[in-house]
């Protein structure tokens, strides 16, 4: 098995896993309503960036990657007694935009598809 296969099933098995341990052992009252969208390991597995989601403002976006970062030890010790890799990388949270940026185009798309009715040729 080459290594970007093994990264990659060991980056779908930490995503799997996180998304568990957040829904059921964490308990900080800024992480809530969060979903983990993809996850990027180093080649070396030293670091892994978490990417996720959450519902509310920017404010509370903001607030719930705190949270995620400041538990962030408790979530690897937690993966450790999961896994079965040797060394279990450091999380490094990030927020998924990719979501807001999609309806924003599907917006955009049909403002020009309702411009483009008004203006029949």
């Amino acid at each position: 098995m080459s290594n970007e296969t093994r990264n990659k099933k060991i980056a779908d098995a930490i995503q799997r896993e996180l998304s568990e341990i957040i829904r059921l052992g964490l308990r900080d009252p800024r992480v809530t309503m969060v979903t983990i969208t993809d996850v990027e390991l180093k080649r070396d597995n030293s670091h892994a960036k978490i990417f996720f989601t959450s519902l509310g403002g920017d404010t509370k976006v903001q607030s719930c990657q705190q949270g995620l970062q400041s538990a962030a030890g408790f979530l690897r010790t937690q993966l450790a007694g999961r896994l079965t890799i040797r060394t279990v990388p450091d999380l490094h949270f990030a927020i998924d935009n990719s979501v807001e940026r999609g309806v924003n185009l599907a917006k955009l798309i049909d403002e020009a598809l309702a411009d483009d009715a008004k203006h029949p040729e």
